[in-house]
């Protein structure tokens, strides 16, 4: 079991592509097939079934995952801005599948998007692809790596964004393991300020939405967005009634992230989103400082556990699979 540093050399970003953090879930023996296909994508099947795919091309203001599915073949992501779905709704264009970005780092936003029309308090920057390192596939498990630039306006980057994910499942559900490292290798310390909007998200289908009658739930026992959102809490599901089916969405902080247990930009329309930075919102106090300094040519990394599960909190026994996570050691 791959273990971790939260705050590592830049210089190590390379290895960072390396290793395994699923092995805490018990092994199913599904084999993940995980393969590059045309269009800046990569495709992840599980048992011969599509699961989930990887976009990182210029054609997206910043890379995700879309859609995920349970392991019966059910969508608990949104389809906007990638397909129209009956009922779903079309706000926030760039909420698409699973994602990570920040609305604040070093004072560009990296969580909007360019709409025509639309004015932000900050200038909007681009999360450009600049390689794939690693496609796996395996009997259990499979794993994908891919490195960003940071772009601001002006097509000036700011510091480097290392993603890895690694797939695998279960008949009772799928996972994503997923390692997320932001380096200030860019001549440049890297601030991630204070902000609600941020940071790995998740847009939810329609009928996951609080308002279709899905019941969004966090570690702690609260239900509900207002009782939820910019409270800190080690997980956060959102489960409900897809095509007849019960089934939901969870999103793991793992421990040893800084600032954990993680607050959440959680909202009863579908997002639900771990944001550690955005203190002064959450708590309602402009003098509050949640941000979080990069030193130059240091690197953060979080890691996170997505599970897309069958039945809801309870059933899924999402309390012993959070445990299981946490076990799970970190680099010395």
């Amino acid at each position: 079991m791959r273990q971790h540093r939260m705050v590592v050399s830049a210089a190590l970003l390379l290895v960072l592509a390396g290793g395994s953090g699923g092995a805490g879930l018990e092994a199913a023996g599904r084999p993940v097939t995980v393969e590059q296909a045309a269009g800046s994508r990569v495709d992840v099947e599980i048992d011969s079934r599509p699961f989930t795919s990887f976009y990182f091309g210029p054609n997206w203001p910043k890379p995700f995952l879309y859609p995920l599915r349970t392991p019966g073949g059910v969508i608990v992501t949104r389809g906007h801005p990638l397909e129209r779905v009956e009922g779903e709704s079309d706000d926030h264009v760039w909420h698409r599948g699973l994602w990570w970005a920040h609305g604040d780092v070093q004072g560009i936003d990296f969580w909007r998007e360019i709409v025509p029309e639309q004015r932000y308090p900050l200038p909007v920057g681009r999360i450009v692809f600049r390689s794939l390192d690693g496609l796996e596939s395996g009997s259990e498990t499979g794993t994908v790596a891919a490195t960003f630039d940071l772009m601001a306006p002006g097509d000036r980057s700011i510091g480097t964004l290392v993603q890895r994910f690694e797939f695998g499942g279960t008949p009772q559900y799928n996972w994503i393991d997923a390692e997320i490292t932001i380096a200030a290798d860019r001549g440049q310390c890297l601030k991630l300020g204070d902000t609600e909007e941020g940071t790995f998200a998740i847009r939810v289908a329609g009928p996951l939405r609080e308002t279709q009658g899905a019941v969004l739930q966090n570690a702690n026992g609260l239900i509900g967005s207002k009782n939820i959102w910019g409270k800190a809490a080690a997980w956060v599901d959102y489960s409900g009634v897809v095509q007849g089916e019960r089934v939901g969405v969870a999103v793991f902080d793992h421990p040893g992230n800084p600032k954990h247990p993680t607050h959440w930009h959680a909202r009863g329309y579908g997002l639900l989103s771990a944001n550690p930075f955005g203190e002064h919102d959450f708590y309602g106090d402009p003098a509050r400082d949640g941000g979080v300094t990069v030193p130059l040519n240091e690197a953060l990394t979080f890691r996170y556990r997505v599970i897309i599960h069958l039945g809801d909190v309870q059933s899924a026994n999402l309390a012993e699979l959070f445990r299981r996570f946490a076990a799970e050691a970190e680099v010395p």
